[in-house]
C-alpha cells in the first residue's frame, strides 16, 4: 500500500496540517510537508484548508428494504401500514434484488464520507435468510471500501412469527455480527418480554452485542411501547451493559417527573445507546395528532444533558417507512437540529460529533478511530473550512478515504451568471 498525503487539512483547532498516511493508518500530522517524511512517490492531494473529520458512522440502515418507494407506497402513512405494505413487497424478493438496491444505497453512503454501517436485514419466515445473506455477501464485495456490521433482525416479530428465532440463530451461525429485536410487533406485554428474553439468550450464546427496535410511539398509552426501562433492567440482570443499542424509542419524549429521571437513570446505568431515526420517526409518528402534532422523535438535547449515550441514524432510504433520504448521514444530522430546537454552534457541533466518534463508539469500533496518529485512516475532506460550516451549508465531501485509499471524490464546482 502506497503513502499518501493530505497537504493543507483544518483538524479540529489545528489549520493548515499536513497528514502521511502509510498502510492504511495516519503516521504523521506535521505543521510543513518537509516534516512528513513522506517517500518521493507519494500521492498528495491538495486538500486547500478544508477540514478533515473521520470517517462517518451509520448505526442503522435497512439496506434490503431500501428503494421500494415507486413498487408500492405507504399510503396510510403510519408504523403499521409500512410493515403491511413491506411485508407484502418482500414476499417477492430475490437476492438480485436486494443486492441491486442494497449497492444503490452502499454507494451513496460512501460518496457521502459514510466508511461503517451497520446494516438490519430482515430475519423472518417471509425474507427468510436472503437479506442476511446478500449482506454477508457484500460485506466481502466492499471489503476496502465501506465496512459492514450486520443484524438478525425480526421485524415481524419473534413470537408473532414462529420460525423466527430458529433463522436468527442461522443467521448468527452464517456471520451475522448483532442480535436484533422489535419488541413493538408482539400483541401483548407478555409477549414483548419474552421476545427480550429470547434476544438475550440468542446475545448470549454468540457473545454478540444487541441491538433493538422499540417504544416506536409518541407515548406510553400502549404499554408495549414502553420497554425502556424494562430492557434497561434486563441488560443489567443479564451483565450486557455497555453492549445494547435500543433505535427508534421515541416515546421517550412523552416520559416526565420522576419517572423520566429514573428511566434516564436506569439507561445510563445499563450502558445503553439510544439511536433515534428522525427522518423516519417523524414521518410515521403522530399520525393521529389533529392539532398541536408532536414532532414523534426521542428528546435527543434532553438525553444529552442527563448524559445518555445517543447515537444518531438514516434508517430507510426511499421506502413505506421512510419516501426520501440519501444515504446522507449528515442531512440526518441537520434536519435532527431543525426539528429538535438545536440552533447554537455547540449543538451543531455536538451533532457532527454524534455522526463520527459517537456513532463509532455505539458500534464497539472506537478503538482506533479518529484524526490522530495511529487512527485508522478512515477519513474525510469536507469541502468546508469547519465541520460545524459543513453541516450548515450541506458541503460535499470531496474525498472519502477508507483504509489510506481514496474510495470516492466529489467536486462541485457554481458559477454565478450576471
Amino acid at each position: 500500500m502506497g503513502e499518501l498525503v493530505l497537504a493543507d487539512v483544518n483538524i479540529d483547532d489545528q489549520k493548515d496540517r499536513n497528514v502521511l498516511i502509510r498502510d492504511g493508518r495516519i503516521a504523521a500530522i506535521t505543521a510543513t510537508r518537509d516534516e512528513l517524511g513522506a517517500s518521493a512517490g507519494a500521492e498528495v492531494i491538495e486538500a486547500g484548508h478544508r477540514a478533515l473529520i473521520p470517517g462517518i458512522v451509520e448505526p442503522h440502515m435497512h439496506l434490503d428494504k431500501a428503494l421500494l418507494d415507486s413498487r408500492m407506497p405507504n399510503l396510510e402513512g403510519t408504523l403499521e401500514g409500512a410493515i403491511k405494505v413491506t411485508g407484502a413487497l418482500k414476499a417477492g424478493f430475490t437476492k438480485e434484488d436486494i443486492a441491486d438496491r442494497a449497492r444503490q444505497v452502499v454507494d451513496m453512503a460512501i460518496a457521502h464520507g459514510t466508511t461503517m454501517i451497520r446494516c438490519h436485514p430482515d430475519t423472518d419466515p417471509i425474507e427468510g435468510l436472503l437479506g442476511v445473506e446478500v449482506m454477508l455477501e457484500l460485506r466481502e464485495e466492499y471489503r476496502g471500501r465501506i465496512d459492514l456490521q450486520i443484524v438478525a433482525f425480526p421485524q415481524e416479530g419473534i413470537l408473532k412469527a414462529p420460525g423466527t428465532l430458529e433463522l436468527m440463530d442461522r443467521a448468527m451461525a452464517e456471520g451475522a455480527d448483532v442480535v436484533g429485536g422489535c419488541t413493538y410487533n408482539e400483541p401483548t406485554v407478555e409477549e414483548c418480554h419474552r421476545h427480550i428474553d429470547a434476544v438475550f439468550d440468542l446475545a448470549e450464546k454468540y457473545d454478540a452485542p444487541v441491538d433493538m427496535h422499540c417504544d416506536f410511539q409518541t407515548d406510553t398509552s400502549d404499554p408495549r411501547y414502553a420497554m425502556v426501562d424494562h430492557i434497561a433492567k434486563v441488560t443489567i440482570e443479564r451483565g450486557w451493559q455497555g453492549r445494547v443499542t435500543l433505535g427508534h424509542a421515541t416515546s421517550l419524549s412523552s416520559l416526565s417527573g420522576e419517572h423520566r429521571i429514573a428511566t434516564w437513570d436506569r439507561i445510563k446505568q445499563a450502558g445503553i445507546n439510544i439511536v433515534p431515526l428522525p427522518f423516519t420517526d417523524m414521518h410515521l409518528n403522530a399520525r393521529e395528532d389533529d392539532g398541536n402534532v408532536r414532532r414523534g422523535i426521542a428528546p435527543i438535547t434532553l438525553m444529552w444533558k442527563t448524559g445518555v449515550s445517543v447515537g444518531l441514524s438514516s434508517n430507510n432510504v426511499r421506502n413505506a417507512f421512510t419516501p426520501f433520504g440519501n444515504a446522507d448521514l449528515m442531512d440526518v444530522a441537520l434536519f435532527a437540529a431543525q426539528t429538535g430546537h438545536m440552533g447554537s454552534p455547540d449543538e451543531f457541533a455536538r451533532l457532527m460529533h454524534t455522526i463520527t466518534y459517537q456513532n463509532a463508539r455505539v458500534l464497539g469500533i472506537s478503538e482506533g478511530y479518529g484524526t490522530a496518529v495511529g487512527d485508522r485512516a478512515d477519513l474525510v475532506i469536507l469541502d468546508a473550512p469547519a465541520p460545524v460550516s459543513a453541516l450548515l451549508d450541506r458541503a460535499v465531501r470531496s474525498y472519502v478515504i477508507k483504509n489510506g485509499r481514496v474510495v470516492a471524490t466529489t467536486q462541485r464546482t457554481t458559477e454565478l451568471v450576471r
